[in-house]
């Protein structure tokens, strides 16, 4: 799963089992609709894990999030990824959100995240 920052500044979340095939794709236009109006793309963020499938759920979980916490998890700001998991609604007084989405997410065996500089030559 990855992160790209684009040319206009803002973000787009796909998953690949070969990232570097994947980002050069991007980078020629041949990658999402998104990406190709918004050239050149920067990768800033990815996570590796051993199933495709771990990995387009973990893709679709964070295209649902907002831009602040996208940027607070690759900060690795976990304080404010947190704070911005919080329900604001009137829902939060239950107080039981939060503990379901920990539980989902251990479940669900996220892998190993990495900031985008860490990656290696090795296709993720």
């Amino acid at each position: 799963m990855y992160i790209l920052k684009c040319a206009d500044g803002s973000y787009y979340t796909g998953s690949t089992k070969y990232l570097d095939r994947r980002l050069q794709q991007h980078q020629n236009g041949e990658g999402a609709n998104h990406t190709k109006k918004r050239l050149p793309v920067e990768l800033v963020y990815f996570e590796v894990f051993k199933r495709i499938d771990k990995a387009f759920y973990r893709e679709k979980q964070i295209q649902g999030w907002s831009r602040k916490k996208k940027e607070a998890l690759m900060r690795a700001d976990f304080d404010a990824l947190h704070e911005l998991a919080k329900c604001r609604n009137e829902s939060a007084s239950f107080g039981s959100a939060q503990e379901a989405v920990d539980s989902l997410e251990e479940k669900a065996g996220f892998g190993s995240a990495q900031p985008a500089e860490s990656k290696e030559n090795s296709e993720k």
